[in-house]
């Protein structure tokens, strides 16, 4: 009897846009920190986010967390992160 092997990843669809250019500095601008809503995530944006800002001179930071940590980010919380110049998805184990 044959055995049937099932992938369970999801198909990834590449968006038509491409990649945005490199910023050549972060200082005056807008960085995004999204939390995957992992345990340990929290602490480690609270130490990029204290650097971002007196190393590097950003603007503001706009900090989200995922309502689910094994699901996608909703389309309603990624619209907000759109205004960022840049977005740092942190995974925290």
């Amino acid at each position: 009897m044959p055995i049937t092997v099932l992938d369970p990843t999801a198909e990834v669809v590449t968006p038509a846009g491409g990649m945005a250019p490199p910023l050549r500095s972060l200082a005056g601008k807008t960085i995004g920190l999204l939390d995957n809503g992992k345990v340990n995530v929290g602490g480690f944006l609270d130490h990029a986010e204290a650097i971002l800002r007196a190393e590097h001179g950003v603007a503001a930071v706009l900090r989200r967390r995922k309502p689910n940590m094994s699901a996608p980010a909703p389309a309603e919380l990624l619209a907000e992160l759109v205004a960022c110049d840049a977005v740092i998805s942190a995974v925290g184990d």
